[in-house]
């Protein structure tokens, strides 16, 4: 790549500062506003139901914008494509806190998303600019833990946030974060370009695949069943519209070579599960904890924590048991683990303690951390080196779409639930995680 013999190591860590602090703030963008929907829900007067789609609408765009995005960084370049993300990601910040009602709140969250798929997309990849060959695993460990560690105290941020000042300052912590845009600029090295053109045609096939079926998912839990129902096949059939462009395409945006061997594909398939069941109960949680519990979003915050704390701890143990175990083992057992957990929360006594929470959710959170690195290892290896980069793409939308459909699926059963309705999710978060067992156990057959 150019610009690599030419960089410095003091240039080196100043691009990488910038790239580690912008995947951090995707990451936290998507951990750090669960916990304060039901204030903002009380702050617009909406339902719940409604007011999910402050998450939805960050999770779909980031859904719909990554193929695209990654075939952008082919023609314009990582650089720009990485600085252009993290810019749309601090600007849709700021009009997501001053958002005076929650459509518009809504439509900066999808712009926000949208540059988050810049920053996931372009950011990782651009660690193999920066990095000589041998030492670009030392930066991919870096941005693991980028993007764990805002994860994993996401909750705890919120909680601490919400304990001196109301929920528009979970945006606004964000503007400081835009003087990474030009410092990235100028330390930066440019990066290699393809003459490729977007796929305009494959790009608008892929958002209203994924946007119909989402919003349509969504919309049962409305009553709106016809309209629900239309909206879904049309998506589909806009599904199948994009599978069959895609394959009539010379430079197709689905790495149709990775999905004809089929480790690569039960993996993506058992991320896209288990990302599902972590939203589903992700965005449930809160509600079941401040509405059914009465519980304060401070105290929710540093409950939910225990969850993707555990997961950071786990994450890295789980990486080195697969050098010994098989992955589809660890990851079975991950999941089973989690589902376990998920439905010991089911059943919680009448009146529980915290503690009663934080071991059930410190459970799943261990669950989560057994599958997550050894899946993701799975996925990024299977392949030729090559192709990672296309790898690398998959990987990131089977999370988005596993987080877009759980995030749907939560505005159907709280359309449809009532007040059982986070008690709902948590079972089918269950019932994903045991998919995502059973997709991984797959793999010791292939």
């Amino acid at each position: 790549m150019g610009g690599i013999e030419c960089l410095t190591a003091s240039k080196r860590r100043w691009v990488m500062l910038c790239i580690l602090l912008g995947l951090g703030l995707s990451s936290l963008g998507s951990a750090i506003v669960n916990i304060a929907l039901p204030n903002i829900s009380r702050a617009f007067a909406s339902s719940d139901a409604a007011t999910v789609w402050v998450v939805n609408a960050y999770q779909l765009s980031a859904t719909v914008c990554l193929l695209p995005v990654a075939s952008l960084a082919d023609s314009l370049g990582l650089k720009r494509v990485y600085a252009a993300g993290l810019a749309i990601f601090v600007l849709a910040s700021v009009g997501c806190a001053f958002a005076p009602t929650l459509p518009i709140l809504v439509s900066a969250r999808l712009i926000q998303g949208a540059g988050a798929a810049g920053v996931a997309v372009a950011g990782v990849a651009f660690v193999r600019v920066v990095y000589p060959h041998g030492m670009v695993s030392k930066g991919l460990a870096l941005v693991a833990l980028a993007v764990a560690i805002p994860a994993a105290l996401g909750p705890t941020i919120a909680a601490a946030i919400l304990a001196v000042a109301k929920w528009p300052w979970l945006f606004l912590v964000n503007v400081p974060f835009c003087l990474a845009v030009p410092l990235f600029i100028a330390a930066a090295p440019p990066d290699l370009r393809v003459a490729r053109s977007l796929d305009l045609t494959g790009t608008a096939l892929n958002a209203l695949a994924f946007g119909l079926f989402v919003v349509g998912v969504g919309t049962l839990g409305t009553g709106d069943g016809p309209i629900a129902a239309g909206e879904i096949v049309a998506g589909l059939f806009c599904l199948g519209l994009f599978v069959r462009q895609q394959l009539q395409h010379p430079m197709p945006m689905l790495p149709f070579d990775l999905f004809r061997i089929p480790l690569f594909t039960l993996s993506v398939w058992t991320s896209v599960c288990s990302y599902a069941a972590q939203i589903l109960a992700y965005v449930s949680l809160p509600f079941l904890f401040e509405t059914s519990m009465h519980l304060s979003a401070v105290e929710t915050g540093f409950l939910v924590t225990p969850w993707p704390l555990m997961t950071a701890v786990t994450a890295p143990i789980a990486g080195r048991l697969t050098i010994r175990h098989p992955v589809s083992v660890i990851c079975s057992v991950g999941l089973a683990l989690l589902a376990v957990g998920l439905l010991l929360m089911v059943f919680l006594p009448t009146a529980p303690t915290k503690w009663d929470i934080a071991w059930r959710l410190a459970l799943c959170g261990i669950g989560f951390g057994l599958f997550q690195t050894p899946n993701n290892t799975a996925m990024m290896t299977a392949g030729p080196v090559a192709r990672s980069g296309a790898a690398s793409g998959m990987n990131a939308a089977a999370r988005y779409i596993g987080w877009s459909l759980g995030s749907a699926l939560v505005s159907l059963i709280f359309g449809l639930g009532g007040d059982r309705g986070a008690i709902s999710c948590l079972v089918a978060a269950m019932a994903f995680a045991l998919m995502g067992a059973a997709t991984s156990s797959a793999r010791r057959f292939r």
